[in-house]
């Protein structure tokens, strides 16, 4: 292959073509929505195609490409790479830098590409830009992006006949016809995954395989194994955010050692960022984070999607976009054009500029071409814009925009499903209060939102929660059909390790004492019993939502090591997870807590402590780490050599989030699957998953209610009625054994009725006294 070379005469059509949009275009955002098309990198065959929107740029700017020499691996790039480097000019056409040039090589399965980006000089410095639509990261957000091949990846996907049968006689999963294209239905019910702690690799490719040998088992009509089957009787797997994310300062897995004119020497490493996927920069947002890439390749996300549709009853893919801030780092990759200023998670960006508006559609358009079925919008209420005239006003025309980008895979055009998480007026004070969870579905009928019981502050390990959330239960029984369903997900079991663990556990403080005998099993059972399945997914309308953590009764924490601002005050709030998950045993297990006992903590004691005091001196400091370490100072902590400073504070804290991630990876609790548990709660999806029907709201022949007065427990009942099915129900959801005859709580007649589903020993008789223990289920059938 011959060096790269510019191709004039197609560069200067680019820039033609440019201008002769925005001749075209009265209005700033259709112009843009029509140009960011074009932009990033773009393999057409025999050349590549460069756009990027440079409005701060004044002066030359050159394409620098950058193609490796040597057979890297993506998936293993440790040690020196050499790189064939050649910079070729660019033409500047206003707001805009093109360039169309041969010579380059596009990434692909098997085969790095040519990496590419802005080279310019800017009072004397060298200065760069990378490409915010990048299609390929293999080295991270803030190295350079990698030319990919996307249509090859497309032409190439195992699943394309799923894709192509949307909307005819032969489709695999449910549409409707949605302004004259199909739009995917919504799942029956769902499971919640981390992808980097749902295998032992941590990867899109380990959850591919799990994928694929649940696949081969089910066709084969094999067993599974008690882990398998806390993911079976799903519809649709959400997947928590796959998107490139920030880096710590000391993360450096590009480090360019030696630059000549024609080479580029560089000291490449693997990413290996620890986070649970919210931290993102925005820039790269269309591609995947390489820290869950096994082989370093986008490929891998393309894979794991065909091997979800690829099961026996197809399983869609929900992908979760967090376009509604972004953080700190992205201050380093992007133009100040995108922020509005600083918010509560990083910066705010700015909806309102036409470029940036169109750019972040264009960044979810391009990543849900990687195949999703569906769209969660995180944090939809945060989509924010201020000015002096209005103050803070939501952008729900842009959310409305998003709602309106469509999606082509194979060749076939359609629209996901549609899932918001609004809890506007959040942050308000009486937000809990005022949010009807419901404002997205009113504009749009068709999506969906989080429902009131699944929103971050829900933590069903305390003591009457299911009586004083009863007012917001029965909404979802009343119209919560386009509600996602659920109490555990990623943000509730967080909020729930994060509650203080009573001193004396029989004290009846408000953590509910009839969920177990330990600390870790009462926050187990608060997520994953039998009363709280049946309800959510043998009663309620909606569609159910588990968490596979939760699922595993695995533990889950924060884990982010890539914030070294607030890596310690993450893990001052996270102090808890100690005592609710971390014994002694599980302490000296030689799997976990290696970093930390590595800087010199013996025992679990000492190191719950020591965290609790890190919590306090947060508080008493208001976070100054030096203040805090001199504090910290007389318990005598095991950091550094002699007392202990700020620095010692932040190397405790990424080696305590590398250890929580290692801690809550499910490949450790595999073995601890009780198979009776775990084939109940499948029994109990699968349910569901026989009856589409309940996903509807109650009819007025229909009832829901709970057993007045209380008396020492919450028991929930209800009677539903489907097209050939009666179902009644009743539930222990907290308190002590109570005896109840749920014939005659739900007010129906005793005959007929054989059970369906129940945690009891016994097959309970429908018209006689049942007596049912904390978080114990009937559900009769007839």
């Amino acid at each position: 292959m011959s060096g790269p070379r510019l191709r004039r005469e197609e560069t200067r059509a680019l820039a033609e073509w440019q201008a002769s949009v925005l001749e075209s275009h009265d209005d700033r955002f259709e112009a843009a929505t029509e140009l960011v098309r074009r932009l990033g990198g773009h393999w057409r065959g025999d050349h590549a195609e460069f756009g990027f929107w440079t409005p701060d740029i004044d002066g030359d700017v050159e394409l620098e490409l950058l193609t490796p020499t040597d057979d890297v691996d993506p998936g293993d790039p440790d040690g020196t790479a050499r790189f064939d480097r050649a910079v070729v000019e660019t033409v500047r056409e206003g707001e805009f830098t093109w360039a169309a040039v041969e010579g380059v090589r596009p990434g692909t399965r098997e085969e790095l590409g040519t990496l590419y980006q802005l080279v310019y000089e800017h009072e004397g410095e060298r200065e760069t830009v990378t490409d915010p639509l990048a299609a390929s990261l293999p080295f991270g957000a803030f190295a350079p992006p990698e030319l990919y091949d996307l249509d090859r990846l497309d032409a190439e996907r195992p699943d394309r006949d799923y894709f192509q049968s949307l909307g005819t006689d032969e489709e695999r999963v449910p549409t409707s016809e949605d302004d004259g294209l199909p739009r995917i239905e919504p799942a029956t019910s769902m499971v919640e995954i981390h992808p980097g702690t749902a295998t032992e690799s941590g990867s899109l490719a380990g959850l591919a395989r799990e994928f694929e040998r649940l696949a081969e088992k089910r066709r084969d009509g094999d067993a599974l194994t008690p882990a398998e089957a806390n993911l079976a009787g799903y519809d649709a797997v959400q997947l928590m955010p796959v998107e490139p994310i920030t880096e710590h300062d000391e993360q450096s897995y590009w480090s360019p050692v030696d630059r000549s004119a024609d080479e580029l020497v560089v000291e490449l490493a693997n990413p290996d960022m620890v986070n649970w996927g919210y931290d993102i920069v925005i820039s790269g947002f269309s591609t995947v984070n390489p820290a869950i890439l096994e082989s370093g390749r986008p490929d891998e996300l393309v894979d794991f999607i065909a091997a979800c549709h690829d099961q026996p009853d197809p399983v869609k893919v929900v992908f979760d976009i967090a376009l509604g801030h972004a953080d700190n780092g992205a201050l380093e990759l992007l133009t100040d054009e995108y922020f509005s200023g600083p918010g509560m998670y990083g910066q705010d960006l700015d909806y309102t500029h036409p470029v940036v508006r169109a750019v972040l559609l264009e960044m979810q358009r391009r990543k849900m071409d990687f195949g999703a079925d569906g769209i969660r919008v995180d944090g939809a209420q945060d989509f924010t814009n201020w000015d002096p005239e209005r103050g803070e006003w939501h952008d729900d025309a842009f959310l409305a925009e998003m709602d309106a980008v469509t999606q082509e895979v194979a060749g076939r055009e359609y629209r996901p499903w549609m899932i918001y998480e609004d809890g506007r007026p959040w942050p308000r004070e009486d937000w809990e209060l005022a949010s009807t969870y419901r404002t997205l579905i009113e504009q749009h009928p068709h999506a969906f939102q989080w429902s009131p019981i699944t929103f971050a502050h829900n933590t069903p390990a305390l003591l009457t929660f299911w009586a004083t959330k009863w007012w917001r239960v029965t909404e979802v029984a009343e119209f919560g059909q386009n509600w996602i369903t659920g109490v555990a997900n990623h943000d509730t079991v967080r909020r729930g390790t994060q509650r203080a663990v009573p001193e004396s556990w029989e004290d009846g403080d408000p953590i509910n004492p009839y969920l177990g005998d330990s600390p870790r099993e009462t926050l187990a059972r608060a997520y994953d019993n039998p009363a709280t399945n049946a309800l959510i997914h043998g009663v309620l309308p909606g569609v159910p939502m588990d968490f596979l953590n939760a699922n595993f009764r695995a533990p889950w924490g924060f884990v982010r090591d890539t914030d070294p601002a607030w890596n310690v005050k993450v893990v001052a709030d996270e102090h808890n997870l100690v005592e609710w998950q971390v014994t002694e045993s599980r302490f000296h297990d030689e799997r976990f807590f290696t970093r930390i006992q590595a800087l010199g903590f013996d025992d679990r004691d000492e190191l719950a402590t020591f965290v609790h005091a890190l919590a306090n001196a947060v508080e008493a400091t208001d976070y100054d780490l030096e203040q805090m370490a001199t504090m910290l100072a007389a318990l005598d902590p095991p950091l550094g050599e002699g007392e202990p400073t700020a620095a010692d504070l932040e190397a405790f804290a990424l080696a305590w989030m590398r250890d929580v991630a290692e801690f809550a990876n499910l490949d450790h609790w595999r073995d601890a699957q009780d198979p009776e548990r775990t084939a109940f709660d499948r029994s109990i999806r699968e349910f569901r998953q026989a009856r589409p029907w309940l996903r509807h709201d109650l009819s007025e022949a229909e009832t829901f209610e709970y057993r007045h007065p209380t008396d020492g427990a919450v028991i929930y009942y209800g009677h539903r009625i489907g097209p050939d099915e009666e179902l009644l129900f009743v539930a222990n959801m907290e308190g002590i054994a109570t005896e109840v005859v749920p014939t005659e709580l739900a007010d129906v007649g005793a005959e007929g009725w054989e059970v369906a589903l129940t945690s009891l020993d016994e097959q309970p008789v429908a018209d006689e006294p049942v007596t049912l223990e904390n978080a114990e289920m009937v559900i009769f059938s007839r």
